[in-house]
């Protein structure tokens, strides 16, 4: 579904990326694991065309978008959900959400999406015309991933949905991030939670410095003595029957 081809990026004359190269199949999550500062985020906007390519190109779809504007890309269903977790506090709790179909015509598909993520997030439901200045940090992620969901993705990109929150509501994200993907959705989620992103995923990148260091299965990432020595630490089968369950 996403192809990203010798992607070299950054910010002025700062490169960031230096030569990635991604794959991301139909179906399923892919995760993008790494450090503060690893170029993570930088190659998600790069995807999304939040910020221009230094070289290299990015397919969606078989469609080469690497010239696009972001809501071109998110026409063709590539939509991002980014960290900085920004709701609309003035707006009620249903009002951000509709406000994530904005590009779309299709009423009555809206309104049945809606109800979908009403699903997938109950408590978004009893909030509905509450303002989401009021929410939790968790109710806030629910909220910005439910938009997300409302521009009626085919890939959802998903960057650090678990920063700033309690272990407890991480859970709680992941295991609705899985339930998302199972409904059809292709998720490609950035994390610095390794652990719990490599129990989501089917397949990882692992990235330092701008280059991709490692890649892989998901399990087998999660075993190998470089990820476990550099990143893991502990057992991993409770977290991941609540994740899969």
């Amino acid at each position: 579904m996403l192809e990203v081809k010798d992607v070299h990026a950054g910010y002025g004359n700062l490169k960031i990326l230096r030569g990635i190269n991604m794959n991301v199949p139909t179906g399923g999550i892919v995760t993008l694991l790494g450090g503060n500062g690893t170029g993570k985020s930088t190659l998600l906007k790069a995807i999304s065309g939040l910020i221009p390519l230094m070289q290299g190109d990015v397919f969606f779809n078989g469609v080469n978008i690497s010239n696009m504007k972001p809501h071109q890309r998110m026409r063709l269903g590539l939509v991002q959900v980014t960290q900085a977790k920004e709701a609309y506090p003035a707006m009620t709790v249903e009002e951000n959400l509709v406000l994530g179909a904005y590009t779309r015509r299709d009423r009555e598909g809206t309104k049945a999406d809606l109800e979908k993520v009403y699903e997938f997030f109950p408590v978004l439901r009893e909030r509905r015309k509450q303002l989401s200045g009021t929410l939790s940090g968790g109710e806030v992620q629910m909220l910005v991933i439910g938009r997300g969901l409302m521009a009626a993705p085919k890939m959802l990109m998903l960057d650090e949905p678990s920063a700033a929150l309690a272990p407890k509501v991480v859970l709680e994200i992941f295991a609705n991030i899985n339930r998302i993907a199972k409904s059809g959705v292709t998720i490609l989620v950035v994390e610095q939670n390794v652990r719990m992103a490599l129990i989501l995923a089917q397949y990882g990148y692992i990235i330092r410095d701008g280059v991709i260091m490692m890649q892989g299965e998901a399990d087998n990432l999660i075993s190998d003595p470089a990820v476990k020595d550099s990143f893991l630490g502990g057992s991993v089968a409770d977290t991941s029957k609540a994740l899969r369950n």
